[in-house]
């Protein structure tokens, strides 16, 4: 899971990256987190990594087929001759997108503010708890 750099090459004055007991380390790791019955968190961090690469790797086919099909559209490569009112908004349509997908984020974000909800009991407890360690530093010769 972890990425180390190889090992350095002789007469190179940098320090190796892992410790001396690296493999055994995680040879341990590894052993106790079975014998508990718990999953090998590098095993996770991979899933984990995985899942974003492909949502990552999804968007970026995403804009690269709409990106090429904008490209075609406005270069003319599909040999298609397309009205001059359709070109006129066909060349400015990806800064279009940007200023949209924007505001859309500005103002989802405004909305989830406006209507962030306060908690009074959570509040209420930790002033409670606030005022205990104060209390407890106060009896141990703490002055404020």
């Amino acid at each position: 899971a972890l990425c180390y750099l190889p090992e350095p090459e002789r007469g190179r004055k940098f320090p190796r990256h892992r410790p001396e007991n690296y493999s055994s380390q995680k040879a341990v790791r590894r052993k106790s987190s079975s014998r508990r019955g718990l999953p090998d968190a590098d095993a996770d961090l991979n899933a984990t990594l995985r899942a974003t690469m492909t949502k990552l790797t999804q968007w970026l086919w995403v804009l690269v087929l709409l990106g090429s099909a904008w490209a075609a559209l406005t270069m003319g490569a599909l040999g298609l001759e397309l009205p001059f009112p359709c070109q006129e908004v066909l060349w400015p349509l990806p800064a279009y997108l940007l200023v949209s997908a924007g505001c859309y984020a500005l103002g989802t974000v405004g909305y989830r503010v406006a209507t962030f909800h306060d908690c009074e009991d959570a509040a209420r407890e930790l002033q409670s708890q606030i005022l205990e360690a104060r209390a407890d530093l106060a009896r141990r010769g703490l002055r404020f």
